[in-house]
């Protein structure tokens, strides 16, 4: 079965990362389309689950969508007592009780038997209930919304349930403030958009050697930079020049000879390799010391806009597609106001609009990929119809933009 025929079955998967206290990538929550819920088994109702839903959910590969780190999915009622986690293998998932499940008796015999199993248990927005009790003594994480409650109240969770066995999870953390505020209150793990905003909006001087790093992707993206050219640029940050040609001697590419020129490198990857993988690089040089999924995450979505650059009937502009979803997250990692960065940029007018918010056709399939990421449903199928995508191009290529974000950084 391939991706097409899976994603036709109205199965629809997005990723969100959840970080430690070091802001590493511990796991990701998947996503999945069920209306306006994301059940695990979507579906119009979430008491009806389907095997044929669980199959073709499960053909997506749960270790291909999360890096092969474990993934929290959310289970209703009838998914628990169905014992359909039992088609997943206990290391590869996270089972997360949705806070809409009444824990009867029934719902505890499954959890227990779950844990018997060796599945990690998670309760979903979380909220101090007595009836609540024996599903807290199974549960391995305790998810509490910060959107939904107060920080006395996000307080005294983590006083009353964290254990060194049951750890605590702030979910819909939208600010760096916020994660330190949870931190101070005892939570390990953080679910949101934090990592993707910035943290000021002022003006902030750039460093010598994060100025080198926007000068090289500058230059990397003028529209009549020739192979000799990419090479005296390319020259200018040895640390490029070494991936590249790590990159060129990998496994994956699978050439007789190794080689140790960087001209012979370049030519062996050609100009739209070199010019994609030297601006990721330096982009992850500029964002060093910011959450690393902040890199992940712009090159995943810029290789989704780029892919979707046919759908939306942009074949010409699928480089431009690229660097829109590429610069995206630029305020967050330059931590300066958009329009500032883009004038240094050497990009196209419609390009730079896009990026600074501005409404075009480009902005519209950027707009629909950060809603699907987002596992907004509705949202991206209306970005999508304006900008003549379809729901099932989103779908389609989202996974396969995944596996090859996760080749680039694999192979460096």
């Amino acid at each position: 079965m391939d991706t097409v025929a899976a994603a036709s079955t109205n199965t629809f998967v997005a990723r969100q990362p959840i970080f430690d206290e070091r802001q590493r990538v511990f796991a990701y929550e998947l996503l999945f389309r069920s209306g306006t819920d994301n059940f695990f088994i979507p579906g119009p109702n979430p008491d009806m689950p389907s095997s044929h839903v669980i199959s073709s959910g499960m053909f997506f590969g749960l270790g291909e969508l999360t890096d092969s780190k474990p993934a929290f999915l959310n289970f209703s009622r009838a998914a628990l007592v169905g014992d359909f986690a039992f088609t997943l293998q206990p290391a590869d998932v996270v089972i997360e009780v949705l806070e809409t499940v009444e824990p009867d008796a029934e719902v505890v015999e499954a959890c227990k038997r779950l844990k018997v199993a060796g599945y990690r248990l998670a309760l979903d927005d979380f909220v101090d209930r007595p009836d609540y009790a024996p599903l807290v003594e199974m549960a391995d994480f305790i998810k509490v919304d910060v959107l939904l409650s107060t920080p006395e109240e996000r307080a005294a969770l983590s006083r009353n349930y964290r254990t060194p066995a049951r750890r605590m999870l702030a979910e819909k953390v939208e600010t760096r403030e916020a994660v330190a505020e949870a931190s101070a209150q005892g939570y390990q793990y953080f679910q949101g958009y934090f990592f993707s905003r910035p943290t000021m909006m002022r003006s902030k001087e750039l460093t010598g050697y994060r100025l080198n790093y926007l000068r090289l992707m500058r230059e990397l993206n003028k529209p009549d930079v020739d192979m000799g050219r990419l090479e005296e640029v390319v020259k200018q940050e040895a640390s490029i020049a070494l991936r590249l040609l790590r990159r060129v001697n990998s496994a994956a590419y699978g050439f007789r000879m190794a080689t140790s020129s960087l001209r012979h490198a370049l030519v062996l990857l050609g100009e739209r390799e070199v010019r994609v993988c030297a601006t990721i690089w330096s982009l992850a040089e500029l964002g060093k010391d910011l959450p690393a999924e902040l890199i992940v995450a712009s090159t995943l979505r810029a290789r989704l806009c780029e892919m979707l650059a046919t759908s939306a009937n942009l074949s010409d502009r699928s480089s431009d597609l690229f660097l829109v979803g590429m610069f995206s997250m630029l305020e967050a990692i330059l931590q300066q106001p958009m329009e500032q960065i883009v004038a240094t940029l050497p990009l196209a007018d419609d390009v730079r609009h896009a990026l600074s918010g501005g409404s075009n056709t480009l902005r519209m399939v950027l707009d629909a990929v950060i809603a699907y990421e987002r596992g907004q449903w509705d949202e991206a199928s209306e970005f999508a119809g304006q900008a003549g995508l379809t729901e099932l191009d989103l779908s389609t290529y989202y996974p396969k933009a995944i596996a090859w974000t996760r080749g680039i950084f694999e192979s460096t």
